[in-house]
């Protein structure tokens, strides 16, 4: 038997293909939507992809599930659990709790684990060559290293009410009835990783096992005294803020997502095509260099997505495919970085990168505003500064901020402009930690009307300035 772990550091999310040797067939659980790794890591083992599953209504990222199954003529497997208000709305063949898919002596039942969703499966594997007993269980969003799936992610992303209390019960059930029954020896293999939104302490083993999480986990003494309401008072407190762009992933993950096909690589596109398309707003430009340099001059209008490797997640921010047809054009240096620009964009469905350029030369540009700690007050005093603005996440701004910062996260600005004051009320003034998620997040603000003023070295840059000037700190 073989299990393989593909892991996109963007989205902290993984994904896994289970082969059988013998057979030469494997299966995929949780594809992301650019499929070309599960393609050619199929390949280099000698192996046809024969079937593809998910454990749930994903809400992070977009599945590939349908794109893959579509590439290779797999069978396509989803949940058929959680109620007629969880079924999915494509053709795929519906697994139930003890449903088994089977790839040559491997089998592989299905279990619910409701919770983090109500249709959510888990995949128990038993490498039927060696024994007839499972050794490792792909749990999803149900556990994961150190900690479990949110269960308030409906509530808090797509706008339903009070399922976490529903959530977090059917969690601890899940725990009793379908994790703690499993063999201490279980390997368990988790969908994400550290940094996901999708829980609030994740650790950053790719993997556990089922008898290290009953000892060590912070649940595990809940569960072992049965506490079931000291439970759901601990998995409900403290969750982070989740990026207003899952309520879309939830939506076109139901439906299913568009299949992309074909992919080419974005095609090169000038300055003055650029300019023609910025000026009718046909087009949009991908700005990808450091802050520093975004800070130095940028084009007005352009995105600021500074880092490759958070490229999904910042995207997700800045951009809202369902209101903006405008194509992009990322600044790469090679057809290459460009088309890797657009395999993360795609795994949040951002699917219309089309161009790319390799400088600003011959653009239009303008030095973004930018304000030190020190002149924050005077800013702040002036006429036509309507508000200071904290844009990282709720658990950050508790524990300190900029005196009389009010707090909305990176993640969430663009889709609640209706929590801001309007452009016509006056500039905001904005920050993060370091500046990096505060880059995306003015630059989004500034496409979409608003004018933005960034402060210097954001909240550590104020905190240090702070430290020596405590005076002007007192609120």
């Amino acid at each position: 038997m073989l299990l393989e772990r593909i892991y996109d550091e963007d989205l902290a999310q993984a994904s896994y293909l289970i082969g059988c040797q013998a057979r030469g067939e494997a299966l995929v659980v949780d594809p992301r939507r650019d499929i070309q790794v599960y393609l050619d890591l199929a390949a280099h083992h000698g192996m046809r992809i024969t079937a593809v599953t998910e454990t749930h209504i994903h809400a992070d990222f977009l599945s590939g599930t349908r794109e893959l199954a579509a590439a290779t003529g797999a069978t396509a497997y989803v949940s058929g659990e959680g109620g007629e208000e969880w079924q999915y709305g494509f053709e795929a063949e519906r697994l139930l709790d003890g449903d088994t898919i089977a790839l040559g002596n491997i089998t592989i039942p299905a279990r619910h684990t409701p919770g983090h969703t109500p249709e959510h499966l888990s995949y128990l594997v038993t490498d039927g060559a060696v024994t007839d007993e499972p050794g490792y269980y792909l749990t999803g969003d149900f556990v994961f290293s150190g900690d479990l799936g949110r269960p308030d992610l409906l509530d808090e992303a797509v706008g339903m009410e009070d399922t976490r209390f529903a959530g977090a019960k059917q969690l601890f059930a899940s725990l009793k009835n379908a994790f703690l029954t499993v063999p201490d020896h279980v390997q368990v293999f988790p969908g994400h990783g550290a940094g996901s939104a999708c829980g609030k302490a994740l650790g950053a083993l790719p993997s556990t096992t089922v008898g290290y999480e009953r000892r060590f986990a912070w649940w595990a003494p809940y569960l072992a005294a049965d506490d079931e309401q000291g439970f759901i008072d601990e998995l409900l407190d403290g969750q982070p803020d989740a990026h207003a762009y899952f309520a879309r992933m939830k939506r076109q993950n139901t439906l299913g997502p568009a299949l992309l096909g074909e992919r080419t690589a974005p095609r090169e596109v000038s300055a003055e095509e650029l300019t023609r398309g910025l000026e009718d707003g046909s087009l949009a430009l991908v700005d990808t260099r450091p802050v520093a340099e975004v800070h130095a001059g940028s084009v007005p209008g352009a995105l600021s997505i500074p880092s490759l490797g958070k490229a999904a997640t910042h995207i997700g921010w800045a951009f809202d495919p369902e209101s903006d047809d405008a194509e992009l054009v990322v600044l790469a240096d090679s057809a290459e970085l460009a088309r890797e620009y657009a395999d993360h964009f795609v795994r949040v469905g951002v699917d219309s990168l089309t161009g790319r350029i390799d400088t600003l030369a011959g653009l239009p540009s303008a030095v973004p505003q930018v304000v030190s700690p020190a002149e924050i007050e005077a800013l702040r005093g002036e006429e036509g500064t309507a508000l200071l603005l904290d844009v990282r996440n709720r658990s950050e701004h508790s524990a300190g901020t900029i005196p009389g910062a009010e707090q909305l996260s990176a993640g969430k600005v663009l889709f609640h402009r209706d929590q801001l004051p309007s452009p016509e009320a006056g500039r905001l003034v904005t920050f993060c930690q370091s500046g990096l998620r505060n880059s995306v997040a003015a630059s989004a603000l500034r496409r979409a009307g608003h004018e933005v003023v960034e402060v210097e070295g954001s909240y550590a840059g104020w905190a240090r300035w702070a430290a020596e000037n405590q005076s002007a700190t007192t609120p």
